[in-house]
C-alpha cells in the first residue's frame, strides 16, 4: 500500500494539469505549463501569475489568456477538443452558459454531466455527408475539366482566327493602296475631262437659265409681299372709310379694291358689317390664260421650284452625256439577228461583245462608260476595300480581346473553367415571375401573365471584397450585377450571385433582401475542384 501512497501526490498533479489546460487549442498547448517558479506568464507577456490563477474563473490577465476554459474573461475563445470528431472553437461568451452548443459536441463548453458527449454521432453524420460531398465533388470535377478543354480549344481557335486576320489585314492593305492610286489617278483624269464637259454652251446656258429663273423668283417674292401690303392698306381703309363723305378719290380707291379684290361694295354688304373679312373671289382667268397647257400652277411653283433651282447640273450634264453615248436599241449592230440565218445567230450571239468592243476602240460606235463613271467606280472600288479592311482590323482586335479574357484570373479564371458558360443561362421560377441569369451578361426579371420584363442589372465584377485575393476559389463565389432598371422613385435595381459547387448549372433561389437588391443563389460545376490530398482539408479525429 506503501508505493500506492506514494503515487497519490504524482496523479493529483496530473488531474490539475489537465484541467487547467481546459478550452486550449492544441496550437497553445506547450504555452500552458508552469514555471519553475511556480508562476505562468500571460501570453502578451504583461505579467506572471501564480500557475493556480489558471482557469480559477477570475481573469488576471489583460488579454484574457489565463482564463481560457471559463469565459470570465472577455473576447476569448475557448476550444472544444472533441476527440473522435473535429476540434471547434467557440466564444468564451457561450462557456457555462447552460446551453449546449452543437459544436461542442464532447460537452466540454459545460460543466460535467450538463451536456453528453455526442461526437460518435456527429462523427458518423460528418463522414456520411463528407463522402456525398467528395461524390459531388469527384462527378461535377469531371464536368469542369471539360469546360477546361472547351477553354484551350477556344484559344487555339482565337488565335488561328487572329493569324489568319493578320495574313488578310496584309492583303488587304496592299489592295487598299492599290485602289487609291487608281482612284487617284481616274480622277485626275475625269476631272480634266470634266471641266471640259462644263464649257459646252448647253451647260453654260443651262447655268444662264438657273440663275435668270432664281432672279425671277426672288422678284415674284418682292411683288407678292408688296401686294399683301398694299392689299392691307386698301382693305382697312375700306373698313374705316365713311360712304357718306363725299371724297370721290377716296370713294374710286375703295371702289377700285372692291371690283379688283372681287368685293361687295360697301354699302352692299348684308348680314355682316362692313369690315368684316370677306374672301376674295377667284379671278376668272383672262381669255388668252395657257393654264391647263403649263404644268406648272402656282402650287407647284411655290413647293417645287427651289428644288429645281437646287439640282446638282453637274450630275444632270453627266447623265446628258452617257445617254447621248449609249449606243440606240434599234441600232443596226444590235439587231443584227433579224438579218442572219438561224444557223449563224448562236455564233453570233457568242462573239457580239467581243465585236462591240472593238468597235467601241475603233471608234466606230460609243461607248456606255465615260470618264466619270470610271471615277466613280474606282472611287467605289476603292471605299469597299477600304470598309473591308476596317472590318478585318475590327474584327482582329475582337479576337485579340476575347483571347486575352480566356485565362484571366479577373474574367474567366486562370484555368479559363468560366469560358465556357459566358452567356449561358439560368432560370427559376418564383411566384408570379420568372427570374434568368445569363452569366456574365445580364439578369432579368419576366413576369408570368403579361407586362414589362426588367433588367436587374449587368454584370460588373467578381467578389469585390478586398481581403479576397482574386484567383482564389472564395474570389469566385460572388458576381455582382449592377445598374439595372430603375425601380419606381428608388435606385436601380442591383443583383449579388452567390455561386457553390454543383453538379449542373442551376439557379436555386431568389430573394429580394432591400429594395431592388436581389440576391441570386446558383451552383455550377466551374466551382469543383478536383480532388487533391493536399488541399483536402484534414479531419481532426
Amino acid at each position: 500500500m506503501i508505493p500506492w501512497l506514494l503515487l497519490l501526490p504524482l496523479f493529483t498533479q496530473i488531474s490539475a494539469a489537465v484541467e487547467k489546460t481546459l478550452g486550449v487549442s492544441p496550437a497553445l498547448l506547450s504555452k500552458y505549463v508552469p514555471l519553475p517558479s511556480g508562476n505562468w506568464k500571460c501570453l502578451d507577456g504583461s505579467k506572471e501569475i501564480s500557475w493556480a490563477f489558471v482557469n480559477d474563473d477570475s481573469c488576471d490577465c489583460l488579454d484574457g489568456s489565463d482564463e481560457p476554459g471559463t469565459g470570465a474573461c472577455l473576447n476569448t475563445e475557448f476550444y472544444c477538443q472533441n476527440k473522435g470528431h473535429i476540434g471547434a472553437f467557440i466564444p468564451g461568451s457561450r462557456v457555462n452558459d447552460g446551453l449546449c452548443e452543437p459544436q461542442c459536441c464532447d460537452g466540454s463548453d459545460e460543466r460535467p454531466g450538463v451536456c453528453k458527449n455526442v461526437c460518435k454521432e456527429a462523427s458518423e453524420e460528418y463522414r456520411k455527408k463528407r463522402e456525398e460531398e467528395r461524390k459531388l465533388r469527384k462527378t461535377a470535377s469531371k464536368i469542369r475539366s471539360t469546360y477546361i478543354q472547351f477553354a484551350h480549344k477556344e484559344k487555339k481557335r482565337l488565335e488561328s482566327v487572329i493569324e489568319s486576320l493578320v495574313k488578310d489585314i496584309e492583303v488587304k492593305e496592299k489592295e487598299v493602296a492599290r485602289l487609291k492610286e487608281i482612284a487617284d489617278r481616274t480622277e485626275s483624269i475625269s476631272q480634266a475631262a470634266l471641266e471640259h464637259k462644263q464649257q459646252s454652251p448647253l451647260y453654260q446656258s443651262i447655268l444662264d437659265h438657273a440663275e435668270a429663273l432664281s432672279a425671277l423668283q426672288r422678284e415674284h417674292k418682292k411683288h407678292l409681299e408688296r401686294e399683301k401690303a398694299l392689299g392691307d392698306i386698301l382693305h382697312t381703309l375700306r373698313s374705316n372709310y365713311n360712304p357718306n363723305y363725299q371724297d370721290m378719290a377716296v370713294l374710286e380707291a375703295v371702289r377700285g379694291w372692291e371690283e379688283l379684290a372681287g368685293l361687295p361694295h360697301i354699302g352692299e354688304v348684308e348680314g355682316g358689317e362692313a369690315g368684316d373679312n370677306v374672301p376674295l373671289k377667284e379671278e376668272p382667268p383672262t381669255p388668252n390664260s395657257n393654264d391647263d397647257e403649263n404644268p406648272w400652277t402656282p402650287e407647284r411653283l411655290n413647293n417645287e421650284l427651289d428644288t429645281l433651282l437646287n439640282a446638282d447640273y453637274i450630275s444632270l450634264l453627266l447623265e446628258h452625256d452617257e445617254h447621248i453615248r449609249a449606243p440606240r436599241e434599234d441600232s443596226l449592230l444590235f439587231d443584227l439577228t433579224a438579218y442572219l440565218p438561224d444557223s449563224l445567230v448562236p455564233q453570233y450571239e457568242e462573239i457580239r461583245g467581243t465585236l462591240v468592243s472593238w468597235l467601241t476602240k475603233l471608234g466606230v460606235v460609243r461607248g456606255d462608260d465615260t470618264a466619270s463613271t470610271e471615277s466613280s467606280r474606282a472611287r467605289q472600288n476603292f471605299l469597299d476595300a477600304e470598309n473591308s479592311l476596317k472590318s478585318a482590323r475590327d474584327e482582329k482586335k475582337q479576337a485579340e480581346d476575347n483571347l486575352a479574357e480566356v485565362f484571366n484570373i479577373h474574367r474567366f479564371g486562370r484555368d479559363g473553367e468560366w469560358k465556357k458558360l459566358d452567356n449561358h443561362c439560368i432560370q427559376t421560377d418564383q411566384g408570379d415571375y420568372t427570374y434568368e441569369l445569363c452569366l456574365f451578361k445580364e439578369a432579368k426579371q419576366i413576369p408570368k401573365h403579361g407586362g414589362s420584363t426588367f433588367n436587374l442589372g449587368r454584370f460588373e465584377s467578381w467578389n469585390p471584397d478586398e481581403s479576397i485575393k482574386p484567383g482564389e476559389p472564395e474570389f469566385y463565389q460572388k458576381q455582382v450585377y449592377k445598374h439595372g432598371t430603375r425601380c419606381w422613385n428608388g435606385p436601380e435595381r442591383n443583383v449579388i450571385l452567390l455561386l457553390s459547387c454543383g453538379t449542373e448549372n442551376t439557379l436555386l433561389s431568389v430573394v429580394e433582401l432591400e429594395k431592388c437588391e436581389y440576391q441570386f443563389t446558383a451552383t455550377t460545376p466551374a466551382l469543383c475542384l478536383p480532388l487533391d490530398a493536399d488541399n483536402e482539408p484534414r479531419d481532426e479525429l
